[in-house]
Protein backbone atom coordinates (compact mmCIF):
# COMPACT_ATOMS: atom_id res chain seq x y z
CA UNK A 1 0.00 0.00 0.00
CA UNK A 2 1.38 3.56 -1.08
CA UNK A 3 1.13 5.65 2.02
CA UNK A 4 0.17 8.82 0.32
CA UNK A 5 -2.59 7.61 -1.85
CA UNK A 6 -3.96 5.89 1.28
CA UNK A 7 -4.28 9.26 2.97
CA UNK A 8 -5.54 10.93 0.30
CA UNK A 9 -8.51 8.96 0.15
CA UNK A 10 -9.30 8.66 3.35
CA UNK A 11 -9.23 12.25 3.58
CA UNK A 12 -11.86 12.38 0.66
CA UNK A 13 -13.83 9.40 2.47
CA UNK A 14 -14.13 11.49 5.68
CA UNK A 15 -14.98 14.59 3.13
CA UNK A 16 -17.70 12.24 1.62
CA UNK A 17 -19.06 11.32 5.41
CA UNK A 18 -18.90 14.58 6.92
CA UNK A 19 -19.36 16.72 4.05
CA UNK A 20 -17.43 20.04 5.42
CA UNK A 21 -14.45 20.12 7.55
CA UNK A 22 -11.57 22.10 8.64
CA UNK A 23 -7.69 20.81 8.46
CA UNK A 24 -8.25 20.48 12.20
CA UNK A 25 -10.82 18.36 12.00
CA UNK A 26 -9.46 16.45 9.11
CA UNK A 27 -6.14 15.72 11.58
CA UNK A 28 -8.16 14.58 14.46
CA UNK A 29 -10.69 12.52 11.96
CA UNK A 30 -7.44 11.02 10.42
CA UNK A 31 -5.02 11.27 13.08
CA UNK A 32 -2.49 13.07 11.32
CA UNK A 33 -0.26 15.63 11.62
CA UNK A 34 -1.46 19.38 10.73
CA UNK A 35 1.57 20.17 8.23
CA UNK A 36 0.59 16.33 6.45
CA UNK A 37 -2.85 16.77 6.58
CA UNK A 38 -2.68 20.43 5.29
CA UNK A 39 -0.09 19.15 2.25
CA UNK A 40 -2.27 16.16 1.12
CA UNK A 41 -5.33 18.51 0.64
CA UNK A 42 -3.74 21.36 -1.17
CA UNK A 43 -2.66 18.13 -3.31
CA UNK A 44 -6.72 17.61 -3.80
CA UNK A 45 -7.39 20.76 -3.82
CA UNK A 46 -4.61 21.90 -6.93
CA UNK A 47 -6.56 18.44 -8.69
CA UNK A 48 -10.16 20.01 -8.28
CA UNK A 49 -10.81 16.97 -5.75
CA UNK A 50 -11.21 18.79 -2.96
CA UNK A 51 -12.48 22.81 -2.53
CA UNK A 52 -12.19 25.33 0.17
CA UNK A 53 -16.04 26.33 1.12
CA UNK A 54 -16.35 30.05 0.17
CA UNK A 55 -15.53 32.81 3.37
CA UNK A 56 -14.14 29.61 5.72
CA UNK A 57 -11.47 27.70 6.53
CA UNK A 58 -13.72 24.66 5.85
CA UNK A 59 -13.49 22.05 3.29
CA UNK A 60 -15.18 20.04 0.92
CA UNK A 61 -15.73 17.55 -1.68
CA UNK A 62 -14.84 19.35 -5.34
CA UNK A 63 -16.17 18.92 -8.80
CA UNK A 64 -13.39 16.02 -9.83
CA UNK A 65 -14.88 13.87 -7.59
CA UNK A 66 -18.88 14.01 -9.58
CA UNK A 67 -16.83 13.79 -13.06
CA UNK A 68 -15.13 10.41 -12.08
CA UNK A 69 -17.88 9.46 -10.48
CA UNK A 70 -20.71 10.17 -13.73
CA UNK A 71 -17.56 8.32 -15.54
CA UNK A 72 -18.21 5.27 -13.17
CA UNK A 73 -22.01 5.38 -12.89
CA UNK A 74 -21.60 5.42 -17.15
CA UNK A 75 -19.75 1.84 -17.14
CA UNK A 76 -22.78 0.24 -15.38
CA UNK A 77 -24.49 -2.05 -16.89
CA UNK A 78 -26.81 -2.08 -13.80
CA UNK A 79 -28.05 1.42 -14.13
CA UNK A 80 -28.23 1.37 -18.46
CA UNK A 81 -30.61 -1.58 -18.01
CA UNK A 82 -32.33 -0.53 -15.15
CA UNK A 83 -33.69 2.70 -16.45
CA UNK A 84 -35.98 1.81 -18.59
CA UNK A 85 -38.06 -0.78 -16.07
CA UNK A 86 -37.45 2.21 -13.39
CA UNK A 87 -39.32 4.49 -15.70
CA UNK A 88 -42.20 1.84 -16.27
CA UNK A 89 -42.22 0.83 -12.91
CA UNK A 90 -43.17 4.84 -12.20
CA UNK A 91 -45.48 4.68 -14.31
CA UNK A 92 -47.41 2.08 -13.07
CA UNK A 93 -47.02 2.91 -9.37
CA UNK A 94 -46.92 7.08 -9.12
CA UNK A 95 -43.62 6.52 -7.16
CA UNK A 96 -40.25 7.67 -7.31
CA UNK A 97 -38.07 4.33 -7.98
CA UNK A 98 -34.47 4.39 -6.82
CA UNK A 99 -31.68 1.56 -8.24
CA UNK A 100 -29.06 1.13 -5.66
CA UNK A 101 -25.30 -0.71 -5.25
CA UNK A 102 -23.88 -1.69 -1.96
CA UNK A 103 -20.67 0.15 -1.31
CA UNK A 104 -18.86 -1.07 1.33
CA UNK A 105 -21.47 -0.28 4.91
CA UNK A 106 -23.84 1.89 2.64
CA UNK A 107 -26.17 2.02 -0.38
CA UNK A 108 -25.39 4.37 -2.81
CA UNK A 109 -27.90 5.36 -5.74
CA UNK A 110 -27.51 5.23 -9.10
CA UNK A 111 -29.93 5.99 -10.93
CA UNK A 112 -33.40 8.07 -9.93
CA UNK A 113 -36.46 7.94 -12.21
CA UNK A 114 -38.66 10.51 -10.33
CA UNK A 115 -42.44 10.33 -9.71
CA UNK A 116 -44.53 10.89 -12.90
CA UNK A 117 -46.84 13.94 -11.15
CA UNK A 118 -44.63 16.71 -12.54
CA UNK A 119 -43.91 17.94 -8.87
CA UNK A 120 -40.06 19.41 -8.72
CA UNK A 121 -37.88 16.58 -7.39
CA UNK A 122 -34.17 17.15 -6.07
CA UNK A 123 -32.11 14.44 -7.87
CA UNK A 124 -30.92 11.34 -5.87
CA UNK A 125 -28.12 10.35 -8.13
CA UNK A 126 -25.09 9.83 -5.54
CA UNK A 127 -27.07 10.30 -1.76
CA UNK A 128 -25.27 7.30 0.37
CA UNK A 129 -27.83 5.65 2.76
CA UNK A 130 -26.36 3.44 5.75
CA UNK A 131 -27.29 -0.64 4.49
CA UNK A 132 -29.32 -1.88 7.58
CA UNK A 133 -31.85 1.19 7.45
CA UNK A 134 -32.39 1.22 3.63
CA UNK A 135 -34.68 -1.03 1.53
CA UNK A 136 -32.37 -1.63 -0.99
CA UNK A 137 -29.56 -2.37 1.46
CA UNK A 138 -31.37 -4.75 2.93
CA UNK A 139 -32.62 -6.37 -0.42
CA UNK A 140 -28.73 -6.90 -1.09
CA UNK A 141 -27.74 -7.85 2.49
CA UNK A 142 -30.48 -10.79 2.63
CA UNK A 143 -28.51 -12.30 -0.49
CA UNK A 144 -24.74 -11.11 0.67
CA UNK A 145 -24.52 -13.12 4.33
CA UNK A 146 -20.39 -12.35 4.65
CA UNK A 147 -20.95 -8.57 3.85
CA UNK A 148 -24.06 -8.97 6.68
CA UNK A 149 -22.00 -10.72 8.95
CA UNK A 150 -19.30 -7.80 8.48
CA UNK A 151 -21.38 -5.09 9.25
CA UNK A 152 -23.12 -7.06 12.33
CA UNK A 153 -19.84 -7.35 13.66
CA UNK A 154 -18.29 -3.80 13.59
CA UNK A 155 -20.19 -2.46 16.37
CA UNK A 156 -23.28 -0.18 16.76
CA UNK A 157 -25.40 0.40 13.85
CA UNK A 158 -25.91 3.74 13.25
CA UNK A 159 -29.71 5.10 14.47
CA UNK A 160 -30.84 7.24 11.55
CA UNK A 161 -33.88 7.72 13.15
CA UNK A 162 -35.72 6.20 16.27
CA UNK A 163 -37.18 3.67 13.89
CA UNK A 164 -34.10 2.19 13.06
CA UNK A 165 -33.14 -1.38 13.45
CA UNK A 166 -29.82 -1.43 14.86
CA UNK A 167 -30.08 -4.15 17.15
CA UNK A 168 -28.06 -7.11 14.98
CA UNK A 169 -30.62 -9.84 15.92
CA UNK A 170 -33.51 -7.71 14.78
CA UNK A 171 -31.48 -7.07 11.80
CA UNK A 172 -31.33 -10.65 10.87
CA UNK A 173 -34.99 -11.62 11.43
CA UNK A 174 -35.94 -8.77 9.00
CA UNK A 175 -33.32 -10.13 6.39
CA UNK A 176 -34.58 -13.63 6.77
CA UNK A 177 -38.48 -12.34 5.54
CA UNK A 178 -36.34 -10.90 2.75
CA UNK A 179 -34.81 -14.02 2.02
CA UNK A 180 -38.32 -15.43 1.90
CA UNK A 181 -40.24 -13.22 0.47
CA UNK A 182 -37.49 -11.59 -2.36
CA UNK A 183 -39.40 -8.26 -0.71
CA UNK A 184 -37.47 -6.01 1.41
CA UNK A 185 -39.46 -3.17 3.14
CA UNK A 186 -38.41 0.06 5.95
CA UNK A 187 -40.58 2.60 7.54
CA UNK A 188 -39.51 5.80 8.88
CA UNK A 189 -36.24 4.12 9.44
CA UNK A 190 -33.98 6.20 7.29
CA UNK A 191 -35.74 9.16 6.82
CA UNK A 192 -39.02 10.12 9.42
CA UNK A 193 -42.29 9.63 7.20
CA UNK A 194 -40.73 7.76 4.48
CA UNK A 195 -40.85 4.46 3.62
CA UNK A 196 -39.32 2.03 0.81
CA UNK A 197 -39.90 -1.34 -0.76
CA UNK A 198 -37.36 -2.72 -2.87
CA UNK A 199 -36.35 -6.10 -4.05
CA UNK A 200 -32.62 -7.56 -5.34
CA UNK A 201 -31.02 -7.55 -8.73
CA UNK A 202 -29.34 -10.51 -9.85
CA UNK A 203 -26.25 -11.31 -12.41
CA UNK A 204 -25.91 -14.12 -14.95
CA UNK A 205 -23.32 -15.56 -12.28
CA UNK A 206 -26.32 -15.59 -9.80
CA UNK A 207 -24.25 -13.03 -7.82
CA UNK A 208 -26.58 -9.93 -6.65
CA UNK A 209 -25.65 -6.64 -7.80
CA UNK A 210 -27.63 -3.91 -6.79
CA UNK A 211 -31.53 -3.62 -5.67
CA UNK A 212 -34.59 -1.46 -7.37
CA UNK A 213 -36.98 -0.21 -5.27
CA UNK A 214 -39.91 2.45 -4.83
CA UNK A 215 -40.24 5.33 -2.23
CA UNK A 216 -42.89 6.78 -0.58
CA UNK A 217 -45.30 8.37 2.51
CA UNK A 218 -48.50 7.36 3.69
CA UNK A 219 -49.74 3.63 3.47
CA UNK A 220 -48.13 1.03 1.10
CA UNK A 221 -50.33 -0.19 -1.75
CA UNK A 222 -51.13 -3.70 -1.23
CA UNK A 223 -49.92 -5.04 -4.44
CA UNK A 224 -46.30 -2.59 -4.58
CA UNK A 225 -44.91 -5.44 -3.29
CA UNK A 226 -45.20 -7.58 -5.90
CA UNK A 227 -44.69 -4.88 -8.45
CA UNK A 228 -41.34 -4.08 -7.13
CA UNK A 229 -40.73 -7.74 -7.21
CA UNK A 230 -41.59 -8.41 -10.67
CA UNK A 231 -39.39 -5.46 -12.33
CA UNK A 232 -36.31 -6.63 -10.12
CA UNK A 233 -36.67 -10.23 -11.67
CA UNK A 234 -37.40 -8.60 -15.49
CA UNK A 235 -34.13 -6.56 -14.88
CA UNK A 236 -32.46 -9.57 -13.51
CA UNK A 237 -33.43 -11.19 -16.67
CA UNK A 238 -32.18 -9.00 -19.06
CA UNK A 239 -29.21 -8.99 -16.93
CA UNK A 240 -28.80 -12.69 -17.88
CA UNK A 241 -29.93 -14.33 -14.27
CA UNK A 242 -31.19 -17.90 -15.06
CA UNK A 243 -33.65 -18.10 -11.90
CA UNK A 244 -35.10 -15.31 -9.61
CA UNK A 245 -33.57 -15.65 -7.18
CA UNK A 246 -30.66 -18.05 -8.13
CA UNK A 247 -30.94 -21.70 -6.61
CA UNK A 248 -27.87 -21.20 -4.50
CA UNK A 249 -29.05 -17.65 -2.83
CA UNK A 250 -32.36 -20.35 -1.58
Amino acid sequence: MIQSVDRAIRVLTALQGARRMSLSELSARLDLAPSTTHGIVRTLVEHGMVVQERGSSRYQLGPAVLRLGNVYLDTLELRSKAIPWAEDLARRTGLAVRTGVLLIDDVVIIHHEPRPDGTRQMPEVGIVIPAHASALGKAMLAFLPDETERILKEGELRSMTGETLTAPDDVRRDLDQVRATGIARERDEAVLGEGAVASPVFDSWGDVVGAIGVVFSGAEDADLGDRVRETARALSRELGAQAWPPPSQG
